[in-house]
Parts: C-alpha cells; sequence; structure tokens
C-alpha cells in the first residue's frame, strides 16, 4: 500500500515537474545555462547543453522501486529538462497501463532536434580509444540518450497496444536510424555497458519486423529481418538465432516473395540466396550446425522448418543427408528413423528405407507406431514382399483401436494389396480363393472407412482400392460388377487430371495417373 502511494507521489511530482517545463521551457533553457556556468557540485553533473546526469541515478531508483530515492533525487537535484521529465513521466504512465496517456506525453518530445545530439553522443561513446582532451564534454550525457531511446521504444509499444502497428513500426525504425547513422560499422563490443541504451536498441531490433508483420507489410518485415541480421547489433547469441527462425519461417510461409537480398559476399562468389526458399534453406542450415556446435540451444522446430523447406525444393538427398549429421538429442530415435526413411524412399531407395523402419519395429515400445507400420506395409507392397507387407497391415489395423477411420481405410487398402498379389502366386486353388476373398472383405470395409468422414477425400484416394478390386471380382468370374469398378477408376482418373492446371508440378503423379488409365482400358 505504502509502495503504491510512493508511486502516485512520485508520479504526481514528476508530472508536475513536466507541466513546469512545458510552461516555462525558456525559463528552463535560462536555468540550465546559469547551472553551467557555476562551479557547484551539481553543476559538474551538467553538460553543455544541459542534459544532467544525475537523471541515470533516478532511472536506476524507479527501475528498482526505490520511489522514495527517485523523488529525492529528483528534487535536490532539480535536474529534469523538458525532453527527460516527459520521458520519465511517459515512462511511468505505460507502466501503469495507461497507454493513451503515455502517447501524450510522449507526443511532446520533439526528437528530431535532439537527433544530431544523440548520434554525436552515440559516436563518441563507440570510440573511446581516442585521447580524453580530444571527446571531452559531449553534447548529450548517454544515459540521457539512453532515456530519450527508451521513450521512442515505449511510444512505439504504445503505438502497438493501441492497434497502429505502422505508426509503430516508424518510431521502432527511428532508433536504429539514428543508431546506424552515429556507428555505420555497427556497435562495438560492450557498448552501452551501465546502462539501457544496449538492451532497448536489442529490443528495437527484434520487435520492428513484429510490427511490419502485425501491420501486413511483409516486404517491409523481410526487409528488417535482413537488417537485424546482416548489421552488428551487438546482440547475444540466443537472440539472433530466434531472429534467424523467425525469419526462416516468414520466409516459407508468408506467401510473399522478396527480391534476392544485395549481399556484398557477391563480389567474391559466395553462394547468395535467390529465392525465398534458398533463403529460408541457409538460415536453417546455419541453426543448425549452431545447434551441432553447442552455441545455442537446440530447437527441434528448426528441423521441421527445414524438413519442408528441403522437401518442397525436392532435395531429398541433401535432407537425409542434414538428419544424419544431427547429434543425438534433437529428434528422438524413432522419429530420426522416420524421417530419413521418407527421404531415402522419395529417392527410390526403397531398401535402405525399408532397413530403417525395420530398426524401429523391430522390437520395444515403438514396434506398434501406427505410421511406421503403414509406411513399412506400402514400402514391401512396391518391392513385392507380399507376405511382410500383409504382416505389417495386419498390425497396423490391430493397433488402431477405433482411431482415425482414414488411416483404418487406408490400411485396409494395404491388406487388401498384398493379399491380391499373394494370391496371384497361391500353390493350390483352395489358398488363391481364401486370399481372394479376404481381400475383398478387406477393400470393402476400407471403401466404407474411406467415405465415412469425407466422400471427396475418400473417392481422390481410392485409385489403387478400386483397381485391386476390380481385379479379385474379374478373377472370381464376376465380370459385371469389375467392369463397373473400372468405369469408376476411370472417371477418378479422369477427374483428377482435371483439376490440375497444366502448370501444377505433379509429372510423377500425372504419369502414374496416365499408365493407369492405358492399363485400364486394356483390361476392359
Amino acid at each position: 500500500m505504502e509502495g503504491r502511494k510512493g508511486r502516485g507521489r512520485l508520479r504526481n511530482f514528476v508530472r508536475r515537474m513536466a507541466m513546469e517545463c512545458l510552461c516555462s521551457g525558456e525559463q528552463l533553457k535560462n536555468a540550465d545555462e546559469t547551472f553551467r556556468s557555476s562551479d557547484s557540485t551539481i553543476t559538474k553533473d551538467f553538460s553543455a547543453s544541459g542534459y544532467s546526469s544525475r537523471n541515470g541515478e533516478v532511472e536506476q531508483y524507479l527501475d528498482n522501486g526505490n520511489i522514495e530515492e527517485a523523488e529525492l533525487s529528483l528534487r535536490e537535484g532539480v535536474c529534469l529538462n523538458y525532453e527527460e521529465a516527459r520521458a520519465l513521466l511517459g515512462r511511468l504512465e505505460y507502466q501503469r497501463g495507461h497507454a493513451e496517456a503515455a502517447l501524450r506525453v510522449f507526443d511532446g518530445i520533439d526528437i528530431s532536434s535532439l537527433v544530431p545530439k544523440m548520434k554525436i553522443s552515440i559516436a563518441r561513446k563507440a570510440v573511446r580509444r581516442k585521447t580524453r582532451s580530444q571527446w571531452d564534454s559531449p553534447p548529450m550525457p548517454l544515459h540521457a540518450v539512453s532515456l530519450l531511446m527508451e521513450a521512442i521504444y515505449l511510444k512505439a509499444r504504445a503505438l502497438h497496444d493501441l492497434g497502429k502497428f505502422k505508426d509503430a513500426a516508424q518510431e521502432c525504425r527511428t532508433i536504429l536510424d539514428i543508431v546506424e547513422a552515429a556507428i555505420p560499422e555497427g556497435l562495438p563490443a560492450g557498448f552501452g555497458k551501465g546502462c539501457k541504451l544496449n538492451e532497448i536498441i536489442c529490443k528495437a531490433v527484434e520487435f520492428l519486423p513484429e510490427l511490419w508483420k502485425l501491420g501486413g507489410f511483409s516486404l517491409e518485415a523481410i526487409s528488417s529481418y535482413r537488417r537485424s541480421l546482416l548489421n552488428n547489433w551487438n546482440l547475444d547469441g540466443e537472440t539472433i538465432a530466434n531472429i534467424q527462425k523467425e525469419f526462416a519461417a516468414f520466409l516459407l510461409y508468408s506467401g510473399c516473395e522478396a527480391r534476392p537480398p544485395n549481399l556484398h559476399a557477391q563480389l567474391d562468389g559466395s553462394f547468395v540466396p535467390r529465392n525465398n526458399l534458398e533463403e529460408a534453406t541457409l538460415l536453417l542450415m546455419i541453426l543448425l550446425r549452431k545447434f551441432n556446435l553447442g552455441r545455442v540451444e537446440r530447437d527441434p522446430t528448426v528441423m521441421h522448418h527445414l524438413t519442408f523447406a528441403l522437401s518442397m525444393s525436392g532435395q531429398l538427398k541433401p535432407l537425409a543427408v542434414q538428419f544424419e549429421e544431427l547429434l543425438p538429442g534433437l529428434l528422438d530415435k524413432r522419429e530420426w528413423s522416420y524421417n530419413v526413411a521418407l527421404c531415402y524412399l522419395a529417392e527410390e531407395d526403397d531398401f535402405t528405407a525399408l532397413n530403417l523402419l525395420k530398426r524401429i519395429l523391430k522390437s520395444g515400445q515403438d514396434s506398434d507406431n501406427l505410421k511406421e507400420l503403414l509406411l513399412a506395409s506400402k514400402v514391401c507392397v512396391e518391392k513385392s514382399a507380399h507376405a511382410e507387407g500383409a504382416s505389417y497391415a495386419r498390425r497396423a489395423i490391430a493397433n488402431i483401436h477405433g482411431g482415425c477411420e482414414q488411416l483404418a481405410g487406408t490400411a485396409g487398402v494395404l491388406l487388401g494389396v498384398t493379399l491380391s498379389n499373394q494370391a496371384r502366386y497361391a500353390i493350390s486353388d483352395a489358398e488363391r480363393a481364401s486370399w481372394q476373398c479376404e481381400a475383398l472383405e478387406v477393400l470393402a470395409s476400407a471403401e466404407k472407412n474411406m467415405h465415412v468422414k469425407d466422400s471427396m477425400t475418400g473417392k481422390w484416394n481410392q485409385g489403387d482400392l478400386l483397381r485391386t478390386k476390380a481385379r479379385i471380382q474379374a478373377a472370381q468370374g464376376q465380370f459385371g460388377a469389375a467392369v463397373g469398378t473400372y468405369t469408376q477408376l476411370l472417371a477418378l482418373i479422369q477427374l483428377r487430371t482435371k483439376s490440375f492446371s497444366p502448370r501444377t508440378s505433379l509429372t510423377k503423379g500425372a504419369e502414374d495417373d496416365k499408365n493407369l488409365e492405358t492399363e485400364t482400358w486394356k483390361t476392359l
């Protein structure tokens, strides 16, 4: 209770000081001149422009919650000028959750008139190796620059809270513009140590791309991300890694195609990404290298993003290499093996893919994982390992336990196909008839499951089911039923062919449909 009263008292005091400054700005300037010409102890804390270094103490007291000390320092030092008073008052208003009131206070600070002095002070701070006499009396103490920078940042936060994202981004960008103009080569290590300036700059660097994204300005967001990564802002490793991950995700999923970055590396023959996909892939591979070197904390989502990026570009073999180079711990063993198996399967290396899946399904708690069983059964069907494929499909059906009916339908199709293929090579007629009857029952059940949730999706993926069903019907002498099933299959192929535009990159799928159509007409 006492703390609340103290904060209210200080807020009222700072507001009164600010109002006095508002009403008598010229008197304050004259007072500043008087203080600068004085030899008193307080005068030694004043800079050439009248900004008091004593405000650093006030800020520290405020941050630590020591309201009484902050008020005492303000009263004894009489150190507030117009801009500093508004900056402190705006901060207090924002901390109390009064975004609109804080914004009105911050609007009274004429930052544009202070920018030249702020740039000079930042530049002089960055070149401390010069002789002291040459760089004495900067136009503004660093803590005063910090206070004003914080005012700009909090103004951006207030605008963000009010939903004015574009205005907030423009305010936030002002901070980076000031710093870049003052130190074009970037912030030196340890810059701003002992005050908030470096912390505020880092926050602004992270915040700016988010503001552009919220405002719907995708190109500006991409430009801000590149700016944050290509320039030296004295960011820590975790912050840089987080920006890289967020930028890569935005490049992959935003739907905005930006121009390639204009890098100096283009001059020396180094790799420069040509599009969003390549730029995102490069960022994600850099992050993976950092994980493997132990420089930043591991994040499994990075590998998920990279999987999407390389899959979209058709680079499945390089993706498998990236999985294989991962150190243990980022992904669990089952997920790792499954993803590598998918990569090799896409590259038509069925033998390696099946061996990886067998390793998962051999024993232990992962021996009955549904997606691994389904994929192993599919590979066995393609490799004509019918008995093994049927075994995996039966295990998958047994482990669904009333779960996803679409998966049950998929497992049924795989089992029906393997049983149908087994029937072709049966030794006896009784064995052949038994497998054919079981295959028809399984396929009928699978067809029913595929229609339960989404009939259109079910029909879309019924090509193999219909072909297998028609073959079995023909083998059993049900020629009329087989003709009807083949007719459904041709209609499905025609529907799929018309649904894709000529530019759609589905070369393999289109070729498979064409072969299936030719085979169906020959059979009919």
